[in-house]
């Protein structure tokens, strides 16, 4: 996990997205130009939730989001997804 000092805002969940994958199911490794943008990261922080909605995935859940949902950012030499939680397809 990683300790950042960012707190969303209402709905919003602050992901880090899971390493791009190195090499496929049969060892073949994939070249930077050929990898594809992950869709599955780890949650390290989130909003209070709106008045009525409270949220449902919490810090630490591993979870599943569409390929370009949220909007990237960088912090410390880190990269993250800032979105909403609507965004999110799964919890893992």
């Amino acid at each position: 996990m990683s300790n950042v000092n960012i707190k969303p805002l209402a709905d919003r969940v602050l992901v880090q997205p899971a390493a791009a994958e190195e090499k496929t199911a049969s060892g073949l490794y994939i070249p930077d130009t050929a990898k594809e943008k992950p869709q599955k990261g780890t949650v390290v922080a989130v909003g209070n939730g709106k008045k009525d909605e409270p949220l449902t995935v919490k810090v630490g859940d591993t979870v599943l989001y569409g390929k370009y949902s949220g909007t990237e950012l960088s912090v410390e030499g880190k990269d993250f997804l800032i979105m909403r939680e609507s965004d999110i397809f799964a919890i893992l």
